[in-house]
């Protein structure tokens, strides 16, 4: 790699347990401006096995969960073997977000498995994971961690807002990156398309048959978490703990439920923007694609919704993945203080370097 320009794969995989995002990209800075180019993304949906595995890995022992730490890692390393088959574009470093088991800031707990020794060691290629550890350790949240992207790449939007398992939003205030996740997203909604045995709300096609329950959307609004102010971010035990509860303590049709939830997301997601001039919205994630969850975040925003190409839609995390290994492989910062209430910025991510004798 030169100095100014970087070959890097991103790998994103999300708490929907949708597959591995990876996404092949080049970085070039020119003058004080980041550019990039994608030249290659996939998403491999995970076999019945890996979402099993995945699904019920917070709830192992010691030993067992750092076995399937290490092999998570080499079949993610598996994954990017057959993702580079054929390729002419020569990769120097992959960054790995992992797949998140714990997140527990305010225990100085998180844990994405995925060893990222396990991906190098199976790839051959230097290889950056372990993003979240150093900011928890300096005070932080450890999420999110996509806002220095959104703020060196994505510049040309008022507002970034990522519709995944959570909903991120970030944006400039004060001369301050400021970001946060608003509420849930797509896993309520998919928790309760499971009571329907189906795994997603297609377009939002049946969350628009119910009908609103006043009582439920006053429950889920009154939740303590939108009283926090930001910093601040959610995790899988939130929603078991806090959100699921209400849902299922509620004896209304799924349909009624599900309509009510798209209600409070659109209201919480919105929230953060009320105060703000009106200006561009940049919608990306999963739930990008889910229309009826887009209308009613038309409904309750001033600000112009801005869906990009599928490309960014579904990749953007994992680009931006391959940015924040660029910029822990130039030692500069890639998780921000104002972001995460750490102490200070950072530059986190746990580097392996693979080196090659000679003739080899």
């Amino acid at each position: 790699m030169s100095e100014k320009k970087y070959q890097v794969l991103g790998l994103m995989s999300g708490t929907s347990l949708d597959g591995l995002d990876i996404a092949g990209c080049s970085f070039e800075k020119k003058n004080a401006n980041w550019n990039f180019v994608v030249h290659k993304t996939l998403t491999l949906p995970y076999p019945e096995y890996w979402k099993n595995e995945l699904r019920n890995a917070h709830q192992l022992e010691g030993f067992s969960l750092v076995e399937l730490d290490k092999s998570f890692g080499k079949y993610m390393g598996k994954q990017i073997n057959e993702f580079l088959t054929g390729s002419s574009v020569v990769y120097n470093l992959i960054a790995s977000h992992g797949h998140t088991i714990y997140h527990q800031p305010e225990k100085r707990i998180t844990f994405q498995i995925g060893d990222g020794n396990a991906i190098a060691a199976e790839t051959g290629i230097n290889t950056i994971f372990n993003f979240r550890s150093l900011d928890v350790a300096l005070g932080g949240q450890g999420a999110p961690l996509v806002p220095i992207g959104d703020k060196l790449l994505f510049n040309s939007y008022d507002f970034c807002l990522n519709l995944g398992g959570f909903s991120n939003i970030s944006y400039d205030y004060k001369n301050q990156r400021i970001a946060f996740d608003p509420s849930p997203a797509n896993l309520p909604i998919n928790y309760l398309m499971s009571r329907l045995n189906k795994t997603y709300d297609k377009d939002g096609e049946t969350g628009r048959t119910g009908k609103i329950d006043k009582n439920l959307l006053n429950k889920l609004n009154g939740l303590s978490y939108y009283k926090q102010r930001a910093p601040k971010s959610l995790g899988r035990e939130w929603i078991e703990n806090n959100f699921i509860p209400i849902l299922d303590s509620c004896n209304i049709a799924i349909e009624d439920k599900l309509r009510t939830v798209y209600e409070h997301l659109a209201i919480q997601i919105s929230k953060p923007m009320e105060n703000f001039q009106t200006g561009k919205l940049l919608i990306t994630g999963g739930g990008a694609h889910n229309t009826f969850l887009i209308e009613r975040l038309r409904v309750h925003t001033k600000h112009q919704v801005i869906i990009p190409s599928k490309e960014i839609i579904d990749f953007k995390e994992a680009i931006i993945f391959a940015f924040l290994g660029v910029l822990r492989y130039r030692n500069e910062v890639n998780c921000l203080a104002s972001v995460t209430g750490a102490r200070k910025d950072s530059s986190g991510g746990s580097i392996v370097m693979i080196h090659s004798r000679k003739g080899k």
